[in-house]
């Protein structure tokens, strides 16, 4: 049997950032990740700047990606408004991203193993992780960051898993000269909403959530974009100009936004597994890098200090979970309530429009402060 200190299931951006810090705070760690990086994921692929800080002091500079500092909303019929963000962000795809801190990981001595975790048991204070490879690992901490959806959840019985969900997410790259470099949009359509922006690439990354129930009347993913999508005026216009990069988008279903706990069965649940983060929220790719440094703290402190229960690390991990994260994601909750619904959205932008100070509270409350390092 393989031992670790810690055993990271997942290799997305918050399993590989809480490689990083830990093993550079000289936790000894284990990553078990499916896929073979690089490769392109379902994401907004937007990063807000309060993680450059942290990341910077990891070794990891997103910067060479794209600048973005304004954000263009449309309702369903293309109304619009156009407002600077107040921190601002960076676009850059996961494709570039997972793959720059997967080349850090390794430089920092990080081991990475590609199989598929069936099953992680706790007993006597310690944790058995089998794969698919019939190989099994032992450490003393489990943390689980496999992202939104796994198999894995069925093994370990989490109550989400049973639970159906009317969203399904689309994602594909697209040539466009004259989109603004600098902006991240979200337009509105019935029963969904898209977000554009340009990638490290000068590629534009389009990724939009839909219900099922409407996707499901169409053929496929273009008839789709066409009379769903295609009804508001500028997502039409983007589409008509546009050149598709891929030969075919990339797509999940069963997207879910329940709750789930960022603690069980004694394993710490981050980044998506935690909760899946709302793309109103200001976006997921920062939520997670944040979260894996909540982790990562309270896990050198568990190694570090004899009187730091488990308990303890338990507890304080799920109390900055929520602080950190909680009033971020119910404001997500209430404003996909009020874009999905043409009227409420309507008056919603032209309030923003007339009220630039409301605006800014409102960008301030989802995007978070810069992380202190």
């Amino acid at each position: 049997m393989h031992e670790r200190d810690v055993i990271i299931v997942g290799g997305g951006l918050a399993g590989l950032t809480a490689a990083l810090d830990l093993t550079q705070k000289g936790i000894g760690v284990l990553v078990i990740e499916k896929t073979p990086f690089p490769r392109h994921k379902v994401c907004g692929e937007y990063v807000s700047r309060e993680v450059i800080p942290y990341l910077k002091q990891l070794g990891v500079d997103i910067e060479t990606g794209v600048a973005i500092d304004h954000l263009l909303l449309s309702t369903q019929k293309g109304n619009s408004f156009s407002f600077q963000l107040p921190l601002g962000g960076v676009g850059i795809s996961r494709y570039a991203l997972d793959d720059l801190l997967y080349q850090r990981c390794l430089q920092e001595g990080v081991t990475i193993c590609f199989d598929t975790v069936t099953d992680i048991l706790y007993e006597k204070d310690r944790f058995e992780v089998s794969t698919l490879n019939g190989d099994t690992y032992s450490s003393s901490i489990a943390l689980a960051a496999y992202g939104k959806r796994s198999n894995l959840d069925k093994s370990l019985k989490r109550p989400f898993f049973n639970q159906k969900s009317p969203w399904l997410a689309v994602k594909a790259h697209y040539k466009h000269a004259d989109f603004p470099v600098n902006q991240v949009a979200l337009h509105n359509f019935e029963g969904g909403y898209c977000g554009l922006s340009k990638t490290e690439t000068a590629a534009v990354n389009m990724c939009y959530l839909a219900s099922y129930r409407n996707f499901s009347k169409y053929r496929n993913i273009d008839d789709f974009n066409q009379n769903v999508l295609g009804r508001n005026p500028l997502l039409n216009k983007f589409l008509t100009e546009a050149e598709p990069l891929w030969k075919s988008p990339l797509s999940i279903a069963q997207v879910s936004f329940v709750k789930k706990e960022a603690v069980s069965g004694h394993i710490l649940f981050c980044g998506d597994t935690a909760g899946l983060i709302h793309p109103l929220c200001g976006n997921g790719m920062a939520i997670a890098i944040h979260s894996a440094k909540i982790a990562s703290e309270a896990i050198v402190q568990f190694f570090k200090s004899t009187s730091y229960s488990r308990k303890s690390l338990e507890q304080d991990y799920q109390k900055h979970w929520k602080q950190e994260f909680g009033q971020r994601m119910r404001l997500g909750r209430t404003l996909q309530h009020v874009l999905l619904r043409d009227n409420l959205s309507r008056h919603l932008i032209t309030g923003l429009s007339r009220f630039p100070s409301v605006t800014r509270k409102v960008i301030q409350k989802t995007h978070g402060k810069p992380i202190s390092v």
